[in-house]
């Protein structure tokens, strides 16, 4: 029989404490040589450490050490953040937006669209129409989808693509070709839907999870929607690791033990440090109804090691080794969903209508096949992101990214990188000739730094 420790969250209480304990929030640069530190105190509520974590690592800053405590009714957390070069944050219009966001005066769920220029969370991209897709994966079902968007005439603004155990996840937000307006048309959206089901539904088994296409209504930050869109389909439940070339002293250990003395389950997680750890682990976390009440993260180098004490919200810890193995498979599922070895292409050029169909096409002509895709517009500029591998999911020779990069590299600016796994987790890679950047990752924030004015 499972012990149960009830947490309990007066609404009454919480207004009141709010009002006379606002939130503080402090960025001190002084007391670490090497990252700054962001201190943020306030009245505890469900969800909070997420919000605070969501709005850090939408920054591109890189939690190098964190500490969490939200015993009792008050939230104390303190994070060693760098910047992606490895430097202290000192641009002080990042530090005025976190001061506002996380302070008394802010909400971190609310204020997300608030920084001009700065893409974060749900993007701010004026009217537009979001769709969300989950299916079977095969090579080209991007290039498919866009395709079919291209000929109805809706453009593609922005979109996020997941793949995890042969499932692919994928938001886009889409807009009308002529009007630059979200489409409200039924008819028209109801063409669209059906169009894309009978793509994404073309190849599948009669025995395989259903693939659909919606309408989403809201605006759930869209890293984790692609989450709660994996979890909801169960990709946690295949067995062993799809890549081929995956290193296995590289996995993730996760283990759930006991805290007889305070009544918590602690989670330990070692593994491979890499960006938005932390966010994947407590936004699964989060989703899956347990309250992190207290944490410790700490990076050295390559690795990663997080501990989180926690309950689930209706006060019983993870007793049964049935519950203990869905956490462990659940929070595996969500550290690899976000990692990608292999070939990255990061390619900018002018925005067009078709742009996104025309590039995915090119990608699929060369037997490429996308793993993870970001796209996003930034005034007239277009910045896509693909990592790919070949179609039967093996790395891809560098002759043919040498011939890709030839093909589109008059167009547009083309950056190319190599991760290769290795016990060093070392990272290569190279500037594509076509005009790129000496060094860049996975963040729309650098990309667009050096598109904006």
């Amino acid at each position: 029989m499972a012990k149960v420790y009830w947490p309990y969250f007066d609404p009454e209480y919480e207004n009141l404490s709010s009002r006379i304990n606002p939130p503080s929030v402090s960025i001190d640069n002084t007391s670490c040589k090497e990252c700054t530190l962001v201190k943020v105190d306030s009245m505890n509520k469900p969800g909070i450490l997420l919000e605070v974590v969501q709005v850090l690592t939408d920054l591109d800053l890189t939690i190098t050490k964190a500490y969490i405590s939200s015993d009792g009714g008050w939230f104390m957390d303190v994070f060693h953040v760098t910047d992606q070069q490895g430097n202290k944050v000192t641009d002080n219009k990042t530090i005025d937006y976190i001061e506002k966001v996380l302070g008394p005066k802010g909400h971190a769920a609310s204020s997300q669209n608030t920084w001009p220029g700065k893409r974060v969370g749900v993007h701010s991209l004026g009217d537009h129409t979001s769709i969300e897709i989950i299916a079977r994966d095969r090579p080209g079902l991007l290039s498919e989808i866009s395709a079919v968007l291209a000929d109805l005439h809706f453009n593609v603004v922005a979109a996020e693509a997941w793949t995890h155990n042969r499932r692919i996840a994928c938001v886009l937000y889409v807009n009308d070709n002529e009007t630059l307006r979200a489409v409200d048309d039924p008819e028209r959206l109801s063409t669209m839907e059906e169009q894309l089901n009978l793509v994404i539904r073309g190849c599948e088994q009669e025995d395989e999870k259903v693939s659909r296409t919606s309408l989403s209504i809201g605006s759930t930050h869209v890293d984790r929607r692609l989450h709660q869109m994996l979890f909801a389909d169960r990709d946690y439940e295949a067995v062993g690791k799809v890549d081929g070339d995956a290193c296995p002293g590289l996995e993730p250990k996760i283990t759930v033990e006991h805290c007889e003395e305070k009544g918590y389950s602690v989670i330990s997680v070692s593994s491979e440090d890499r960006a938005k750890l932390m966010f994947d682990i407590v936004c699964t976390l989060t989703d899956m109804q347990y309250i992190v009440f207290h944490a410790t993260i700490t990076s050295n180098g390559p690795h990663a090691s997080q501990e989180y004490f926690i309950r689930h919200k209706d006060g019983c810890t993870l007793d049964s080794e049935g519950e203990k193995e869905r956490v462990i498979k659940c929070l595996e599922a969500a550290i690899h969903r976000r990692v990608s070895e292999g070939w990255s292409l990061e390619l900018c050029a002018k925005d067009r209508a078709g742009l996104l169909s025309e590039v995915t096409r090119i990608l699929r002509e060369h037997g490429l096949s996308v793993t993870r895709a970001g796209v996003t517009t930034v005034g007239e500029q277009a910045v896509n992101v693909f990592y790919v591998r070949d179609a039967s999911g093996n790395p891809v020779d560098v002759k043919t990214i040498e011939a890709l990069r030839g093909e589109i590299g008059h167009s547009m600016m083309v950056n190319v990188k190599n991760k290769v796994p290795s016990k060093r987790w070392k990272e290569e890679g190279q500037t594509g000739t076509g005009g790129g950047w000496a060094k860049t990752s996975f963040f729309f924030g650098n990309l667009l730094e050096k598109l904006l004015p």
